[in-house]
C-alpha cells in the first residue's frame, strides 16, 4: 500500500519524443485502430489511382467519340485501320456472357452447395468439397485450352445447333438464338459455358459455407412442425442465408465480368453486330488482351485504355448495387426468419 500511495504517475507532457512514441506504441487500440484506417485510406487510394489514370490516359478517344463510343446506335463498328472504334459490341459481348453464365451457374452451383451441406454422406463431404475448391485454382489458360480441344467441339457445337434449331423461331428468344455456330464452336455461347464452369466452384464454395453457418435449431424447428427436408431446404434454409448467397453470386459476377484468357481463346474474337449467342464476338477484357500490345496508334491505344476505364466503372457500379441489395436482403431477413 505504501509504495501504490507513494508511486509517482508520469506526466505526458513532461515525456520526451522517445517516451511518447512507447507510451503510444504500447496503447494497443490505437496502434490496431491506425493500421487498419490507413489500409482502408490506402484501398481507397489506388481504387481513385487506377480510375484516374485510365480517365487521363483515354483523353483523346473520349474527345474525338465522346457519348458515341458507348452508343448501340449507329455504326457500332470497331476498326483499327480506319480509327472508327465504338466499344458496344464488346459491352454487350461482356454483359450477355456473364449474365447468361450467371443464369446457368446459379442453380447449378445451389445444388451443389444443398447436396454438400445437406445431403452428402460424411465420409464424402470433405473430399468431394475439396474437388469443387480445386476447380477454383485451375488457371484461366488451361480453362481455354480445354475449351478449344474437348470441350468446343464434343458440347459447345451440338448445344448450338440444338437451341438454334428449337429457340431460334421463337419470336422473343430468336434474337439471341438466331443464326448458325461456327463448325469450331468458337462463339459467345461458348465463352458463357466456359465462364460458368470458372464461376460455379466459387458460388457453390461460399453458399456452401453460408448453408453450413446456418444454426442446426433452424433445421430442427422446421423438421418439428412436419416440414419435409425439401421444405425445409427451399422455405427455410435458403431465405435464411439469402444475403450470403447474394455475396457468393457477386463474387462469381465479378470473375465473369473480369475474365480474360479463356474467354478470348473460346470467343471468336469477331465484331459482329448480331446479338445472338451463337456467332462469335469481343469481350472487354478480350479486346485488351488481344489488341493492346498491337495497337500502332495513339488512338488504337487510348481506345483500349477507355475499354478499360468502361470494364472498371461498370464494375465498380454493379458491385455497389450488388451489395446495397444484400444489405437490404441481410436487413429483412432475420425479421422473415423468426416470423
Amino acid at each position: 500500500m505504501k509504495n501504490l500511495r507513494t508511486a509517482k504517475i508520469e506526466d505526458p507532457t513532461k515525456l520526451n519524443w522517445w517516451g511518447r512514441l512507447k507510451r503510444w506504441y504500447h496503447h494497443g487500440d490505437r496502434v490496431w485502430q491506425t493500421l487498419i484506417v490507413s489500409m482502408s485510406i490506402l484501398v481507397l487510394v489506388l481504387m481513385l489511382a487506377i480510375g484516374l489514370l485510365l480517365w487521363q490516359n483515354s483523353f483523346h478517344a473520349r474527345t474525338q467519340f465522346g457519348w458515341d463510343f458507348i452508343s448501340p446506335i449507329g455504326n457500332a463498328n470497331w476498326d483499327p485501320v480506319n480509327n472508327l472504334f465504338r466499344a458496344w459490341p464488346l459491352i454487350y459481348g461482356t454483359l450477355i456472357t456473364s449474365l447468361f453464365a450467371l443464369i446457368i451457374a446459379i442453380p447449378l452451383s445451389l445444388g451443389v452447395a444443398v447436396f454438400l451441406s445437406e445431403l452428402c454422406p460424411q465420409w464424402l463431404r470433405v473430399p468431394l468439397g475439396l474437388l469443387v475448391e480445386l476447380l477454383a485454382a485451375i488457371p484461366s489458360v488451361v480453362y481455354g485450352l480445354w475449351g478449344i480441344f474437348v470441350f468446343l467441339p464434343m458440347v459447345v457445337f451440338p448445344v448450338g445447333e440444338f437451341l438454334g434449331a428449337t429457340l431460334g423461331h421463337v419470336p422473343l428468344l430468336s434474337v439471341f438464338f438466331n443464326g448458325s455456330i461456327p463448325n469450331s464452336g468458337a462463339s459467345r455461347l461458348a465463352a458463357a459455358m466456359i465462364l460458368t464452369i470458372m464461376i460455379t466452384p466459387t458460388i457453390s464454395a461460399v453458399s456452401r459455407d453460408v448453408f453450413l453457418a446456418i444454426p442446426s435449431s433452424q433445421r430442427e424447428a422446421s423438421l418439428a412442425l412436419g416440414a419435409t427436408q425439401y421444405e425445409t431446404i427451399s422455405r427455410v434454409l435458403i431465405p435464411y442465408g439469402l444475403s450470403g448467397i447474394l455475396g457468393a453470386v457477386i463474387l462469381g459476377l465479378g470473375r465473369a465480368l473480369g475474365e480474360t484468357m479463356a474467354v478470348t481463346m473460346v470467343i471468336g474474337n469477331s465484331i459482329e453486330g448480331t446479338f445472338s449467342l451463337l456467332r462469335p464476338g469481343y469481350t472487354m477484357s478480350s479486346i485488351i488482351a488481344n489488341e493492346f500490345a498491337e495497337a500502332v496508334s495513339q488512338l488504337h491505344s487510348e481506345a483500349l485504355i477507355e475499354v478499360a476505364f468502361i470494364l472498371f466503372v461498370m464494375t465498380l457500379l454493379l458491385n455497389v448495387i450488388a451489395r446495397l441489395l444484400v444489405w437490404r436482403v441481410a436487413r429483412r431477413t432475420p425479421q422473415e426468419a423468426r416470423a
